[in-house]
Formats: C-alpha cells, structure tokens, sequence
C-alpha cells in the first residue's frame, strides 16, 4: 500500500473519486510480483500508480477496474500459462497471476494510511470469494481497533484470521467464504551499533532498499550525521539504554559493528531478549566464541546464542566495506524473506578483522 499512497493521496485531494485499487492475492511460477502488490489508477487508466506484474497484465487489469468502477462489483481476475488471455497479456514464459480489483473505499483507505505514517501494524480483510452480497466487504483491525464489518457472522472470524497471519495471505472463513488478508507492517529496520566504515556503506544500501536505520554509537564522532547524513536516528547514547528507549520489534534487524565488547554486548543482550528478526555481530570465529562464553556466562543458552550470525553475512568473498555491507544486507533480507541463507563457506563476510 505504501507504494501507491502518495499518488492516492493526490487524487483525493482534488476530488477525484473514481479510483480502482487492485491487489496480488497469489502468485505461482515466473510472475514477478508478490502477494500484496498493489495497483491502483482513476477510470480508464488516467492516472497509474504501483504494478501487480511489472507490466505483464496491467492493460487487462485496468479494464477490468473499469468494469467495477462502472457496476460497483469487484472482480477476481486469473491470469496464467493455462489461460488463452495470459499469452496476450505477456505471461507466456510460465506464470500465474491471482488479481483482486475493487473499488477503494476511503474510509478502509484511511485507516490503513494512518497505520503506514505511523509505522504501526494492522491489516486488512477483504472478502474475495463468496456470497454477492459478501463480496469485497473489508474490516481493518490495528492498534487502534476495528473499522469496518464483514457482518456480525463473520467479523470474529475475520479477526482471528487477521491476529494470526504475519503476511499477506488468503484464508476460508467458511467453505465458500474466502479472504484476502492483507498485513500492512512498517518498513524494516537496520539498527546498526558501532559507526564504522562498515556501517557508511549499509546505511546508504539500507536506505536503497526501503530500510529504515538507525545507529548508535556512544563514541559521539562516530555517529555524527556527518557520517550518517541519511540515517533514520542517531544516537550517542550507550547501546543498552538506546535500545531500552526504542526496543527492536519483530521488524528490527540489530548488528554490531564496534569489535568493542563494552559497546557490542550490551547490544547483543538488548536484541537477544526482543523479537528482532535478524541479530549479527562483526568479528572472526575466534572472537565470537570469545563472544559466546562472555554471554553465556551471563545466562544465555546455546539456543539464545545460536540467534547470532556470526561471522556475520553471506559469504560472497567480500574484501571491502562495500561489498561487506552487500553480504550483510543479503542476509538480512534473507532472513526477513524467511529464506534460509544456506551454508557459509569457510569465511562470513564480516570476518576480517
């Protein structure tokens, strides 16, 4: 949603009502977009903004966002190999595509902007398969409450669906009865302790790839906006009491990048206790066994332990700070795509040193 906000910001704002929103509910093969992307566009396709394919079905599915800004009846569109219609809409190279197309509906539309400016969690139900007078109802439910009903019948329904999914995703309320659940979550976050050259680089490519940052380092010249003119917070604080102000969430990535244990392992102890998806530590084999007695001995478990990557990164032969930050960002993203990284080779990327 965040992708085609601004744009549907504009349109509202000069009154502009007929506004089709069409939304990726699954994709198999080749088809290059996920659950979730977004699509939305005024009558005829006037104004376009975000893409369900990268180009693939766009045309089709702008005539179809005609047809339900016309009836008010939203659709769900198919498009794949099997199809006749997915060769002339470009998806001939063996994907499948599943589209949800409605009209928006302001009041959902709101709720959902709100959640994104402030970087809360909520999501979205929309039925997309059922009975006529059921389809394309939508309840939101996030930090604030619920807006919106399903009907009485299926509202708790909903809400449970709603509370238990972690991404995009469809579900049966009932047989017969489908939704989409979209999950709208804040843009990850790179909390980086210890402001080295390392840390520039990831900054910078964090920043290319969506990722909100932060540093702290209580070293003031190494967390200067000088240094991190782009970073999302700074902070001078030490790492305990700034990650005790502002907790890693289950959207928080933490590294650390200092080689100082007094700087590093109040960190490490901070993100061990949150829900942060990703935890690294910069530093060779040797030095993170070192690592691993010293938190052990202050009541970690192996397990706890075994949260740490370390050497952190992909092993991609990385040799500066560059392509160090490129194998960590890998791994990163990685982890919060819920993919496995795979083996390391006989070096991580941030082992040197």
């Amino acid at each position: 949603m965040n992708e085609v906000r601004e744009d549907i910001d504009r349109w509202l704002a000069v009154g502009e009502t007929e506004i089709a929103l069409a939304t990726v509910l699954s994709t198999w093969g080749s088809a290059p977009r996920k659950a979730g992307a977004k699509l939305a566009f005024t009558a005829g396709g006037a104004a376009i903004s975000g893409s369900v394919s990268g180009g693939c079905v766009e045309g089709a599915v702008i005539a179809a966002g005609d047809e339900v800004l016309a009836s008010g009846r939203p659709q769900l569109l198919h498009f794949g190999v099997a199809d006749e219609t997915a060769w002339s809409v470009g998806l001939a190279c063996g994907g499948t595509i599943e589209v949800f197309v409605e009209r928006l509906n302001p009041a959902i539309y709101a709720v959902a902007r709100d959640w994104l400016i402030r970087e809360a969690t909520g999501a979205v139900v929309t039925v997309v398969a059922g009975p006529e007078e059921l389809l394309g109802c939508q309840l939101a439910l996030g930090p604030d409450g619920v807006t919106g009903s399903l009907g009485k019948v299926w509202d708790e329904l909903a809400r449970a669906s709603a509370r238990a999914a972690k991404r995009p995703s469809r579900a049966w309320l009932a047989e017969g009865v489908e939704v989409f659940i979209d999950v709208l979550r804040p843009a990850p976050r790179l909390i980086i302790v210890g402001g080295a050259h390392i840390a520039v680089a990831l900054v910078r490519l964090a920043d290319v790839l969506g990722y909100r940052t932060a540093v702290i380092d209580p070293r003031r010249a190494f967390a200067s906006a000088a240094r991190f003119p782009t970073a999302g917070r700074l902070s001078a604080a030490w790492p305990d009491r700034a990650l005790a102000d502002d907790p890693p969430d289950a959207d928080s990535a933490v590294i650390t990048l200092s080689h100082d244990p007094k700087i590093d392992d109040p960190a490490l102890r901070a993100a061990l206790g949150s829900e942060a998806f990703y935890i690294g530590a910069l530093g060779s084999r040797k030095t993170h066994a070192a690592r691993r007695e010293r938190l052990a001995a202050q009541g970690f478990s192996a397990e706890q332990l075994d949260r740490i990557h370390a050497p952190i990164g992909l092993d991609i032969g990385a040799d500066n700070p560059e392509e160090i930050a490129l194998a960590v960002m890998a791994e990163i993203v990685a982890a919060y795509r819920g993919k496995e990284a795979g083996e390391q080779g006989s070096r991580g990327a941030g082992e040197k040193g």
